[in-house]
């Protein structure tokens, strides 16, 4: 299908359809959102709107455009519907972004989050933007990359201090869900490390954070395998800097979903203290494996 004959938006007019149909700022157009939306795309058409003809064109929308297929439209989903051709920074991105591994979104953090701030600057967007576009062969004047960079930050900052914060740079990357949430993980052992104040409570083992109600030893140690392996993107049986840094941040986003540089910073610190056996700032497996009760081959 081709897209709607409503005018082929540029960035500008999609952030005023984005801001005008997702109500409740939750980076989706879904539910009752929904209904108004295409009730508004009906009536850019020139055509009658009626409830029939809502739910036909949802239907039939949403069949195509619903990547997902979750019953909701994210802001790439509405970008393919409805940006011209010469818009399409956003749908390149898409492609070229969309991540399933927390540890490449700490990479991509830490090459862009120049000064270490713990924030992505406009100025730090705007570089992550044109290299991206550079990427995939598309040279674009500065005063249209900064046009681009402009969108992006009214789009994702949510507090609007003018810079990214790791939420914020997860929803552009399009960052998908947290690893951990099928493993039945305990989440109540893992509160209490994050309410100690000084990351893993002294008289919490570790051992009682990863623990799945009624797991034999075996299942236990079948989820470790699994973990471990998701997290060791290098393969090496190693978690270090990234790695380290992916892992803790889907662990504690179990119980604290909005995390920033510092805490993270603080539950690395706390996990490297307790598992780092031999101190040489990685988790070799052996280590976590001991440090959280799984007996292993090597354990």
């Amino acid at each position: 299908m081709e897209r709607l004959a409503i005018g082929h938006l540029d960035s500008q007019g999609l952030l005023e359809v984005w801001q005008k149909f997702d109500a409740d700022d939750n980076g989706y157009i879904e539910g009752k959102e929904l209904d108004e939306f295409f009730k508004h795309l009906l009536k850019q058409a020139g055509e009658c709107v009626s409830d029939e003809k809502v739910e036909t064109v949802r239907r039939n929308l949403m069949s195509i455009y619903d990547e997902s297929a979750d019953g909701r439209l994210h802001l790439s989903e509405v970008a393919n519907m409805l940006l011209a051709e010469d818009e399409s920074f956003l749908l390149i991105f898409k492609r070229a972004s969309s991540l399933d591994n927390s540890v490449e979104f700490i990479k991509i953090w830490h090459q862009y989050d120049l000064d270490s701030s713990g924030f992505i600057s406009a100025s730090e967007l705007k570089n992550f933007l044109k290299d991206l576009l550079s990427h995939h062969g598309r040279q674009v004047e500065e005063k249209k990359l900064e046009e681009y960079t402009d969108t992006m930050m009214k789009l994702f900052d949510k507090n609007k201090d003018g810079r990214l914060d790791l939420n914020d740079m997860a929803r552009i990357l399009s960052l998908k869900e947290n690893y951990l949430l099928q493993f039945s993980i305990e989440v109540r052992q893992i509160q209490l490390c994050v309410t100690s104040g000084q990351g893993v409570n002294a008289r919490t083992p570790w051992n009682e954070v990863f623990v799945k109600r009624d797991a034999s030893q075996e299942e236990r140690r079948r989820d470790f395998e699994k973990i471990f392996a998701h997290y060791d993107v290098s393969r090496t049986g190693v978690l270090e800097g990234p790695e380290v840094d992916g892992f803790v941040k889907d662990m504690m986003e179990l119980v604290r979903p909005s995390l920033t540089v510092a805490d993270l910073s603080k539950f690395r610190d706390s996990l490297l203290r307790r598992c780092d056996t031999n101190q040489d700032g990685k988790i070799q497996k052996w280590e976590l494996a001991l440090c959280l009760g799984i007996r292993t081959a090597h354990v």
